[in-house]
């Protein structure tokens, strides 16, 4: 079973994972679990005439190892073995996109993120990856 863990560092994403971990039980055989951050995209704009490629994609990937890394301590203390990913982009469209490509069999994720009024305005990451998914939502308080 291949299962996809998004999270954003939030308290709920957190809960998502120590959900994951304290059931594993449910599952047949040991999961594969792909944890996964999206890093909202920054507006480009005037932004690359001051900024390069490289130093954008260094900021994308510091930024995001910081908002994986209690998921990664979490799933390494329960020996829970997993593949982390990063991209950039639209949350919800690419947690769909990726679930999709890795074909996992089930998405667990917190229902409260980062989002803020974005989230407010918009609808939550939770509530379009549950309409975006092809596969089962696991949605974690």
């Amino acid at each position: 079973m291949k299962i996809l863990l998004p999270v954003d560092g939030s308290d709920c994403a957190l809960r998502a994972v120590d959900h994951l971990i304290a059931h594993s039980a449910w599952f047949r055989e040991v999961p594969e679990i792909h944890l996964l951050h999206v890093h909202a995209p920054i507006p480009i704009g005037r932004v690359q005439a001051h900024v390069g490629k490289e130093t954008l994609h260094a900021y994308y990937l510091e930024e995001s190892q910081a908002q994986l890394v209690a998921a990664q301590q979490r799933l390494d203390a329960a020996e829970r073995f997993h593949t982390t990913h990063i991209h950039v982009g639209l949350p919800a469209e690419i947690i769909a996109k990726i679930s999709g490509e890795l074909g996992c069999d089930l998405i667990i994720m917190g229902t409260h993120g980062r989002s803020g009024v974005v989230g407010l305005v918009m609808g939550s990451v939770a509530n379009r990856v549950l309409h975006l998914a092809n596969c089962p939502v696991l949605l974690v308080k």
